[in-house]
């Protein structure tokens, strides 16, 4: 089978598809600071109304993915995107704060049926180059979710929020030619043992303690991408601009992403999350201390360091767990993000309190913490053979590597 950029055809529809529903999933933070003043909302409560959308986002996950190990992945690879998109178009038209968070929800709701079965089958599709497929599968979702802004705060900022609806019809429209093309997909539970969330017990300690690094990364990433455009339209910039300043820091944080996965392959996925949680606290901490582009500039840097994480400990999951490839998926790209998602609200009445700058700064240091749950993490390089369930009291005693040195093949 002819393999472009040396991946399997079906991880490229994926991306392509990860690129619409991220996009869509990041149409609220843009649009703030016109739903603030427009539905009255506190800092605190935009916050909430983030967290509604993240729970449903990320949290769900975990069912969906506990649902795609058992039942069929393709109705909600499929399924998914299309709700996501025609239902978080409908935010512009929310006349109070309920109205807007059902919206959310709902929407939420699709992208989380989405996200565990198509990383799975990236997973099962990426051979002996798993982190480079999670990497492309990633960017893709990070590329729509960084170029966002430049669509909707634009378009919002001259047509209005009711018009919001209209920018469903083409991505519609890119579904249509992309999902129908996807091959049928077998279930995704392995064949040999029980998945779902009772099989990951016996891997309980590698995968909570990656499980702390995502929530606290996630928060960190959350709270800047959450807060950012506000902060600026304050200080002077004009929606548009803000938007655009946000999308060069959501893009060059999905770069990181990009390199991350390949990094991984090469020198481990442990080394990697170490450095670049260590190094990202240092530009995240003096970008609110800066203002205009150059603000833009360290924030960029500090999410290029942060983001690189992303794919990696995806991946990482599925290999310290290979026994339910979509749960796994779920527990560390949803519930994990999920539960970062649920601190936004008191990050938000900090800075209700002492301001969005200072909260920013406050913010910037949880990397460090996320570090600390990683150093105990297995050591070892990602596309190998994954440890059996009975393998991991040893990894988790001994600390060597996630798994045996052989090399897999596609599966």
């Amino acid at each position: 089978m002819k393999q472009p950029l040396g991946l399997h055809p079906t991880v490229l529809l994926l991306a392509g598809t990860h690129f619409v529903v991220d996009g869509f999933s990041n149409i609220y933070a843009p649009l703030l600071p016109l739903l603030i003043p427009h539905l009255h909302l506190s800092l605190a409560a935009a916050g909430t109304l983030q967290m509604c959308f993240q729970m449903a986002n990320s949290v769900a996950q975990l069912g969906f993915g506990h649902l795609a190990d058992r039942w069929r992945p393709r109705a909600l690879v499929i399924v998914g995107p299309v709700v996501t998109v025609a239902v978080l178009s409908l935010v512009g038209l929310a006349s109070t704060p309920l109205m807007l968070g059902g919206i959310l929800v709902a929407g939420g709701l699709g992208a989380a049926a989405f996200h565990p079965p198509a990383a799975a089958l990236v997973h099962r599709l990426g051979g002996p180059r798993q982190g480079y497929a999670m990497s492309f599968h990633i960017t893709g979702g990070s590329l729509g979710f960084s170029l966002g802004p430049l669509v909707f705060a634009p378009f919002a900022e001259r047509y209005g929020l009711h018009w919001m609806p209209v920018l469903m019809l083409p991505a519609l429209l890119l579904l249509a030619g992309v999902l129908p093309r996807l091959p049928p997909l077998p279930r995704l539970g392995d064949h040999g043992e029980g998945g779902g969330v009772r099989a990951l017990r016996p891997y309980r300690r590698p995968l909570s303690l990656l499980y702390a690094v995502v929530v606290l990364r996630t928060l960190c990433g959350l709270s800047f991408a959450t807060f950012m455009p506000v902060m600026l339209t304050r200080r002077g910039m004009s929606l548009g601009e803000a938007g655009t300043a946000v999308a060069t820091y959501l893009f060059v944080s999905s770069v990181g992403g990009f390199l991350g996965g390949p990094l991984a392959d090469r020198w481990g996925a442990r080394t990697v999350i170490l450095w670049s949680l260590v190094l990202a606290v240092p530009f995240l901490a003096i970008a609110p201390t800066q203002t205009g582009w150059a603000f833009v500039a360290f924030v960029s840097v500090g999410g290029f360091l942060l983001q690189s994480t992303l794919p990696v400990n995806v991946t990482f999951g599925q290999m310290i767990a290979p026994i339910s490839a979509a749960t796994v998926s779920s527990l560390m790209m949803g519930f994990a993000w999920g539960t970062g998602g649920l601190s936004v609200p008191f990050v938000g009445m900090l800075a209700d309190r002492i301001g969005i700058e200072r909260t920013l700064i406050v913010m910037a240091f949880t990397p460090l913490a996320a570090a600390a749950f990683a150093a105990p993490l297995p050591g070892g390089q990602l596309g190998r053979t994954p440890p059996r369930a009975s393998d991991v009291g040893h990894i988790e005693t001994t600390g060597t590597d996630v798994a045996p040195s052989a090399r897999t093949g596609a599966d």
